[in-house]
This record gives structure tokens, C-alpha cells and sequence, in this order.
């Protein structure tokens, strides 16, 4: 079944993460482009977002095109408290070109100033970093920045809540939410990432439901989450160990959360995310677990 014929609203996708990840090179090295595309099709999805990996916009869109596949978004690493929002709008604008090109319609971002996501020895559960109350409101003036830059380009900025850095919790991303213009900048909601953060992962959906631009499905095995936390690893380190993965190979439900989406009446993709080591955790497979997790349980009466 193609996921998107149950509500045109809604798109599906998964992430090239779990065939090759960004941050680790060597994990997945053997997957190229052409594996993962095929692989999302055999699985019934309808697009990606943009691997570290990808080729240019010419030699993606070609690769797309057999496949009829799109492309959701791509996560761009922002610096707006270190290097300052001109210097950082730079890069992001370019970044919108590469979207605009791929046909994508957002951006995901995420402030990576102090982040401990590629630590080698930080402790993913306590060792977050905060910003002060001026890197605050710069980082908020150059995000409602971002949402000019990318609304030229007829894209959105979804902000992506992330483990280890400083906007993570919900508190924190109620504090991003309440200073940024609504027009301009949007929320990227991840299941996984909050509920390890905060262990709770329908409250901020519920509270910002209207801001929400963009979805990640990430699921969360409890006993590896515990596990991880216990032997005070690393965010690499925790997924490594098993922390994360696709919906219905882990411990979260996420029928309340579609159910909320669709309640509210949200347009955009829903993109299965969950790194893995593709050695151990068969990406195909995993992609094929996900569909038929979304098939049985979400769109059940």
C-alpha cells in the first residue's frame, strides 16, 4: 500500500540515516544512493530527506525522477550564536538554494553552537549545554532571520528540538516558540528526542500542534534508553547501543500522535527516522517494519 492514498494531507517519508550516517562515515559506508532509493521504494514510502552523502541537485533529481520519489527537507547545522547571524544567514541561504533546486519545502534547522552530538566523551542524558538569555535572543532573531531568507525560496524553517543541544527540552522549545515569529519559523517535532529528553512526548504537541511544519517518527527501545543512561554514554554511543529505532521496533505508540496530527488537520511529511548501525539493524528491513507498524496501527479505525 502507498502510505499517502490514506490522507492526501499527509506525506511519507524515511530518512537515508539509517543506511548511512552523517556524523559517522564509516557506518553504512557500503549503501550508496542508488541502494537507498531503491530501498525506500521496495518499502512504500514516498520520499527522503537530503543524506551528507547526496550528489548535487542535476544528478538528485535524476535519481529521483526513476523512482518517483521526492525530497522532504535537510538539516542544516546553524551558528547563529557563534558566528554571528549575517555569517550564519550566508550559509543557510545557500542552503535554501539546494532545497529550492531538490523541490524541497523545508529546512530543517537546528543551533549547533555547544552541541555535544558528536562527543566522544560527553554524557548525552546530563552534559547539555544552555544558552545565556542575550545568546537567546540572538539565536531567536536569527531564526525569525532564517524564516525571511526562506520564505524567498517558497520554504519553511521547521527548528528541530535536539538531544544535546541547547534548545532540547520542552521547556526550552516552549521559551523558542514564545520569541520567534510564528510566520517564519516553525517546529520540526521529533518523538524520539523529546521523549528522551523529557520522557513525555504528547505535551509538546499538543501545546504547539499550530507551529508544527514538519514530523519526525522516532521510536525509543526503554531498556536500551536505560541502559545507555546508566552507563552515562554518548549520544553516538547510546544510538550505537540501541537506544533508537523505526516505529513499531520500539516502545512508543504512535497512534495518539497521528491521531492529534490528523485531528488538527496537519499538511506536511511524516519522516521515519532512527539511528541505527545499518550492520546490525538491516535498513530495508527496518523501513519494512515502520510501513507495516503505520499500516496496521495508525490508520486502523
Amino acid at each position: 500500500m502507498n502510505l499517502g492514498s490514506k490522507n492526501k494531507n499527509i506525506k511519507w517519508g524515511i530518512a537515508p540515516i539509517g543506511w548511512r550516517n552523517d556524523d559517522i562515515p564509516s557506518i553504512g559506508k557500503e549503501n550508496n544512493l542508488q541502494q537507498l532509493l531503491s530501498d525506500i521504494v521496495v518499502a512504500g514510502f514516498q520520499g527522503t530527506e537530503v543524506g551528507g552523502f547526496f550528489p548535487g541537485p542535476d544528478k538528485l533529481n535524476y535519481e529521483l525522477r526513476l523512482r518517483n520519489l521526492q525530497i522532504a527537507g535537510q538539516w542544516f547545522s546553524s551558528y547563529i550564536i557563534r558566528d554571528g547571524i549575517e555569517k550564519a544567514s550566508e550559509a543557510f541561504e545557500k542552503h535554501c538554494q539546494f532545497l529550492k533546486a531538490v523541490g524541497a519545502p523545508v529546512a530543517v534547522v537546528s543551533e549547533q553552537t555547544y552541541t555535544i552530538q558528536r562527543s566522544d566523551n560527553a554524557d548525552i542524558f546530563t552534559d547539555k549545554p544552555h544558552f545565556t538569555d542575550a545568546e537567546w535572543d540572538k539565536v531567536c532573531e536569527g531564526l525569525n532571520h532564517y524564516g525571511d531568507i526562506a520564505a524567498n525560496y517558497g520554504i519553511k524553517v521547521a527548528y528541530h528540538h535536539h538531544m544535546g543541544t541547547g534548545i532540547q527540552t520542552e521547556e526550552e522549545t516552549d521559551r523558542l516558540m514564545a520569541n520567534t515569529d510564528p510566520e517564519k519559523v516553525g517546529l520540526l517535532y521529533d518523538t524520539g528526542h523529546i521523549y528522551v529528553s523529557d520522557g513525555d512526548y504528547m505535551s509538546l504537541l499538543k501545546k504547539h500542534i499550530d507551529r508544527v511544519v514538519h514530523v519526525h517518527f522516532k521510536d525509543v527501545r526503554k531498556k536500551q534508553e536505560a541502559d545507555s543512561k546508566e552507563k552515562e554514554l554518548t549520544f553516538q554511543e547510546s544510538f550505537l547501543n540501541g537506544m533508537f529505532t523505526v516505529p513499531g521496533d520500539g516502545d512508543l505508540d504512535f497512534k495518539p500522535i497521528y491521531d492529534e496530527l490528523v485531528k488538527h488537520g496537519y499538511k506536511g511529511w511524516i519522516v521515519i527516522e532512527a539511528e541505527q548501525d545499518p550492520s546490525k539493524a538491516n535498513p530495508l528491513e527496518m523501513a519494512q517494519i515502520a510501513h507495516s507498524y503505520i499500516e496496521k496501527h495508525l490508520f486502523s479505525k
